[in-house]
Parts: structure tokens; C-alpha cells; sequence
């Protein structure tokens, strides 16, 4: 396992654990994932050298933050556990309650990593940061971090704050390669760290799925799956299974090590099974190299998906065509 340095938490794995699936009916994984599966994840992610674990409250209304503490058990003092508040009436004395609930379905005394789930739209974070701020006063969360927020948002929230704000987390793979151009040369100059999710984009980068084979479920409804976005995808996909191919490993894992490649960032994949975690975490040991690195790079620039509604408007075109 690879590591960084953050200030306020410490050492970092670079491969962390998203559990937003813990707890979640959305993802169909069935009853036996949150009591017996999910543990073997978090367990043998221990054993692997992982210390970021990431959850929120509002993932499976809370179950997410409770099966993740249980599962944890003695290590949990040991871990990043980085937790969320979903910022509705974010004011001091709400952020103060809804954190001690977090902390209670935890189990813990001090969250490491306390973030705000997204930029609220009309409350500021001079609003939002004092009370963030005293919870770091008294020792009850280690570091704040933020989460979806653009770079000059981010920048505020370190003012309001009055020190700065560790991490961000924000989507970001080679589907969406959007942060690199601000959020992640902020990040490598100020020691900040620049939070993954939907690393693999849902599973689109992992080269599984084409027009003539499109997922279901949760990921039927991302814009990405589209005909119109998985035929423009077509170029990247390609160039992903040629890395791949050339350093012996899978498409999902040069996604990741791409990322991994980049200063200042760490991912938070999923995991439906111990063996996927165990595929995740495979990819903090591969280097792709700055030429292969750049080729990926070029390539993730290039995509240009459309939006929602765009694809909407291409699926009953179609429809209409075919009828």
C-alpha cells in the first residue's frame, strides 16, 4: 500500500474503502452483504493496509456509519474514518448534534475526518465552518474536508473556517477528468488532499459494458451508460485496455493507478466482495509510467460526454426510429 501525509490525520492510504453501498438498498447487494459481507471487506482491507474509510450519514440513513463501526471493531481508533453531514440547517448547534450521532453510530469519540457532504446553495460557509470549527476546538473530529466543492468554494471554506480545509471530495476518474485542472494542482501546492469517489465511474472504465451492453439497476439511470455517451467512450475505453494490456493488469486497475498517479489524490472505491477490494487495492503497486500515464491523460480530455438530458433526447429518437 502506498501513503500520503496529510496534515491533522496523519498517514493516508492511498486505496481507501467508499461504503456508501453498507446499508443501502439501492445497490441490490442483498441482506447478507451488510451483516456478514461487508465485514469480511472491512476486515480484510485492514489486513491490506487500508486506513481510510469513508461513509456518511445519510448513507442508508445512518446503517452505513453503524455497520462500518461494528465492523471495524478495535481498529476504529486506529483508521481515518471519514464521515459526512448532510448540510440541512447547518448551523452550529445542528452540526454539533448531527456529528455526535455519527460519532455514537460509529463508536467513536473523535471523528478523524469530518466533511461537509456538499455546498449547501444559499446557506455560506460562514455559516457552516463555525460550527465545524468548534468540534475541532474541542477535540471531537480531527480535520475538516468538504465535499463537491469547486476550488474558489473551497478556498471560502478556508476562510470561514480560519485554518484550512484538508480534502475535498469530488467525482473524479478518467470519466471525469474535470478536477485536474484546478483542484488537484491546489491540493499538491497546499498539502490538501483530493478525495476519489466513483473512481471507475461507476464501472463504466472497467471496460464491461458497451452500446450492446448497457448495466441495469443503479447504474440504468447514470447518463454515462446512455447509447449516445457509451459510443463517445469507445476511444477511451480503447486506449485504458491498451495500458493495461501493457503492464499486465485490468482496466479498472490502470483507472485507479492513473488516479494514483496523480499528487495528492487517493480513491475510495467500492466493494461488492472481499475480492474486488482485494482487486482495488492491487492497484497502489502498479506505476504506469509518465508515458502511459499522459496517453491516459490525453485520452480522458478527449471524451466529451453529454449531458442527461441530451441522452434523453437521443434514447426516444431511437425509439421513435425503430417504431
Amino acid at each position: 500500500m502506498r501513503y500520503v501525509q496529510v496534515p491533522g490525520l496523519g498517514e493516508v492510504s492511498r486505496v481507501g474503502l467508499g461504503t456508501w453501498q453498507f446499508g443501502s438498498r439501492e445497490w441490490g447487494y442483498g441482506g447478507d452483504y451488510a451483516s456478514d459481507i461487508a465485514v469480511q471487506i472491512v476486515k480484510r482491507a485492514r489486513q491490506l493496509g487500508v486506513t481510510l474509510f469513508d461513509t456518511a450519514e445519510i448513507y442508508g440513513f445512518g446503517r452505513s456509519e453503524r455497520i462500518l463501526g461494528s465492523a471495524l471493531g478495535e481498529d476504529r481508533d486506529e483508521v481515518v474514518v471519514a464521515s459526512k453531514l448532510f448540510p440541512v440547517a447547518p448551523f452550529p448547534p445542528v452540526v454539533r448534534r448531527r456529528e455526535d450521532g455519527s460519532a455514537r453510530r460509529l463508536q467513536l469519540s473523535r471523528i478523524p475526518l469530518y466533511q461537509v457532504h456538499q455546498p449547501h446553495p444559499i446557506v455560506r460557509d460562514t455559516v457552516i465552518m463555525p460550527g465545524m470549527r468548534t468540534l475541532l476546538e474541542e477535540g471531537r473530529i480531527g480535520a475538516v474536508g468538504v465535499s463537491n466543492y469547486s476550488l474558489d468554494r473551497w478556498r471560502k471554506a478556508d476562510e470561514a473556517l480560519g485554518q484550512p480545509v484538508v480534502s475535498n471530495q469530488v467525482q473524479f476518474s478518467l470519466a471525469h477528468p474535470g478536477p485536474l485542472d484546478d483542484l488537484v494542482p491546489f491540493a499538491a501546492r497546499e498539502d490538501r488532499m483530493v478525495i476519489a469517489y466513483s473512481p471507475l465511474a461507476q464501472g463504466l472504465l472497467g471496460g464491461r459494458y458497451s452500446v450492446d451492453h448497457r448495466p441495469g439497476g443503479v447504474r440504468a439511470a447514470n447518463a454515462l451508460f446512455g447509447t449516445e455517451n457509451l459510443r463517445r467512450a469507445e476511444p477511451l475505453i480503447e486506449t485504458l485496455r491498451q495500458v493495461a494490456d501493457a503492464h499486465g493488469i485490468e482496466p479498472a486497475q490502470a483507472a485507479l493507478a492513473w488516479l494514483l498517479g496523480l499528487p495528492n489524490v487517493v480513491v475510495i472505491p467500492g466493494a461488492s466482495s472481499v475480492e474486488q477490494l482485494e482487486f482495488n487495492v492491487a492497484a497502489a503497486e502498479v506505476d504506469l509510467g509518465p508515458e502511459a500515464q499522459e496517453a491516459l491523460t490525453a485520452a480522458a480530455r478527449a471524451f466529451r460526454p453529454v449531458s442527461a438530458s441530451q441522452t434523453f433526447v437521443t434514447a426516444m429518437r431511437e425509439r421513435l426510429s425503430r417504431n
